[in-house]
């Protein structure tokens, strides 16, 4: 039997990337660590991605709740909130009195919603008049469907990718709804002028307001309660205009949450600094993922970055254990497999997870972490698809080792652009054609070798993608159904076979539908069809 020092890792921080890295480390090396987590918030962990879904009335709150971390070495500490850290006495102080010691501390906390200086917007207390509100976080989301009971206009503020999923939801909702952006193109930091069209004309196809280039100017108030929202134009060529709502929707970015990691004495800029390492400069035990986290090839505040993130940590975590001699020496196997019911060693078990195509090991070169696949932006904006991934919008191809093809299609509400460097497709911005920007997904997370001619990429399926699950018999064991986590047919497949009946427990096996849950019908669909294939199978005489 061998005997083991826990490492204590205290985790200051919740949400989908705090408990992901928790979960990294129990699947790992259960018996390695000594967990303690902290989450301000009074919930369990909750996919913050499907907010907007919330708010649209597609999901339920109680949907999008995530599993809690199942250890015996695990302390969850729900509703408390760190103060300090002492880290020379290597010490997390929260808010409840309470003091935890750390061999190593994660930095989770996230990014708070940005709440831009404008008149009228602040009570004198500091909060937000009543009907005003941002989209961060869950109480957010519950106050915001409250609100549309007795609001028949709403105005959002921000035309990035919430910006428009919350205006696509609100409109679902019946409200007359005005989205209001201070640029021409709605989400500048992802699509080209042109492709920013479409979109605009898929919003104004739903009854929705589009006001472009326009600045919010002031908020307006009476009774303690919003009433509307003064507008100006952002050129200076227009004067005012006055939006009347009784629901605004803050949706202008985020500020992540340094200040922890300030008053510790760490090197903070937009974020916490850390290096490709996710350790800050300052102190190699402590370290930041997600939202708060500014590593050197910066942050686009995507879930899939942080869910890499927190994979990469947890692997280099683990692999800074060191087993302790047996206290009696006997023969050991190199390798433990899964029989008997034996929990299997690490190395078979991180092997595994290193081989797998879901969770493709990320190496380290001289121009830092491939990040390949991180970068995909989906809207969840009913009928309208928007999809870019790679080199797109903004950042526009190198015509010396890039080529792009495109194909615009403004009438019928299509947009659609690939970029191919070496064989390899690199960027692609996909709008009004899901199937086609699942096929890109595909090829540019699994580096598919592009088509001599790339134009083939704008409308030709170049993957198997997966089939409706009323038909998973022809799906083959690699067609991807959850990309946000690389799920395969197969997993579920095997999952199923190792004893998992019913969605939940898949889920748990796999952590499908636990990104932007677009998957969850086919999911559902595929595992109903292995329940009937099973019990069609006669039992042996």
């Amino acid at each position: 039997m061998n005997l083991r020092v826990p490492v204590k890792v205290v985790v200051v921080g919740f949400g989908m990337v705090g408990s992901r890295l928790v979960d990294e480390l129990l699947r790992r090396e259960p018996e390695a660590f000594d967990i303690t987590v902290l989450g301000a918030e009074p919930y369990e962990p909750y996919n913050r991605v499907l907010l907007s879904d919330v708010v649209a009335g597609r999901t339920d709150v109680a949907a999008i709740t995530m599993p809690l971390p199942d250890g015996a070495r695990v302390n969850v500490r729900r509703g408390v909130t760190a103060t300090s850290i002492d880290r020379e006495a290597r010490v997390v102080t929260a808010d409840d009195g309470t003091s935890h010691p750390y061999d190593h501390v994660v930095l989770a906390t996230g990014a708070a919603a940005r709440i831009p200086p404008i008149p009228g917007l602040r009570r004198a207390d500091g909060g937000l008049p009543a009907g005003v509100h941002a989209l961060r976080n869950l109480d957010d989301a519950r106050e915001i469907v409250a609100a549309t009971v007795n609001s028949p206009r709403a105005v959002v503020v921000g035309g990035g990718v919430l910006g428009l999923e919350a205006a696509v939801g609100l409109a679902g909702r019946g409200l007359s709804v005005t989205l209001i952006h201070n640029v021409e193109s709605l989400m500048e930091r992802q699509l080209d002028p042109e492709a920013a069209d479409v979109v605009r004309s898929g919003l104004e196809g739903q009854g929705i307001t589009v006001l472009p280039n326009s600045l919010s100017s002031e908020v307006l108030v009476a009774g303690g309660h919003a009433v509307g929202i003064r507008v100006k134009d952002n050129g200076g060529q227009a004067g005012d205009e006055v939006v009347a709502a009784r629901l605004i929707v803050f949706s202008v970015g985020t500020i992540p949450e340094t200040g922890l990691a300030a008053a510790a004495g760490l090197s903070t800029d937009r974020g916490i600094v850390v290096g490709y390492d996710l350790a800050s400069p300052d102190d190699p035990r402590v370290h930041a993922i997600g939202d708060c986290a500014q590593p050197p090839s910066g942050s686009r505040g995507l879930v899939a970055e942080g869910w890499d993130q927190a994979r990469r940590l947890a692997e280099t975590l683990v692999s800074q254990v060191e087993p302790v001699a047996p206290v009696e020496p006997e023969p050991l196997a190199h390798l433990r497999l899964p029989h008997d019911g034996a929990q299997p060693s690490m190395a078979v078990r991180l092997g595994a997870l290193l081989t797998s195509g879901a969770t493709m090991s990320r190496a380290q070169s001289d121009e830092g972490i491939d990040t390949r696949g991180t970068d995909v932006v989906k809207v969840k904006a009913g009928a309208l698809s928007v999809t870019t991934m790679g080199v797109c919008g903004p950042s526009r191809p190198n015509a010396a080792t890039q080529r792009a093809v495109r194909l615009a299609d403004p009438r019928a509400g299509r947009y659609v652009e690939v970029v191919v460097s070496d064989g390899i497709l690199v960027g692609a911005t996909c709008v009004g054609d899901p199937r086609v920007a699942a096929d890109l997904i595909a090829a540019y997370t699994r580096r598919t070798p592009a088509p001599l001619d790339p134009a083939f990429l704008l409308l030709t399926p170049v993957m198997p993608t997966a089939a409706p699950a009323s038909s998973p018999e022809h799906m083959p064991d690699d067609a991807v159904v959850c990309r946000c986590n690389g799920v395969t047919k197969g997993d579920i497949t095997d999952s199923c076979e190792a004893g998992a009946h019913t969605v939940d427990e898949v889920v748990r096996e796999t952590r499908a539908t636990t990104g932007c849950g677009s998957c969850k019908d086919a999911v559902c669909g595929l595992v109903d069809w292995l329940k009937e294939s099973k019990e069609a199978v006669p039992e042996p005489a």
